[in-house]
């Protein structure tokens, strides 16, 4: 007879909206896929998941996503003097809405 095992318990238990999303990123190639494409680039919690963006930009701005992509980008090796560190690693999540949505980040 086997027991059945209970499923693993998630690493985020429900993040709030404002606790995902770190920040908007505001670069030149960010504002150009915004302009072209209607999507937008954020950086987000590293524990957060495609479901987890979603929900917090349709709550937090009021817009309905088509789609998510997301990298895991990792931390550049910086030296000063004689000591070797690396900057943390972060995560980066690419936001395209629906046709008829804007965000207004200005």
């Amino acid at each position: 007879m086997s027991v059945p095992v209970p499923p693993a318990p998630s690493l985020n238990p429900r993040l709030a909206p404002h606790q995902v999303i770190v920040r908007p990123l505001l670069t030149e190639k960010g504002m150009h896929r915004a302009t072209r494409h209607n999507a937008y680039s954020f950086e987000v919690v590293t524990a957060a998941t495609k479901a987890d963006v979603r929900r917090a930009v349709e709550e937090l701005f009021n817009v309905k996503v088509e789609k998510i992509a997301v990298q895991n980008r990792l931390g550049k090796a910086r030296r000063s003097r004689m000591r070797r560190t690396t900057a943390k690693a972060w995560k980066k999540a690419i936001v395209t809405l629906k046709p008829d949505n804007k965000i207004n980040l200005f």
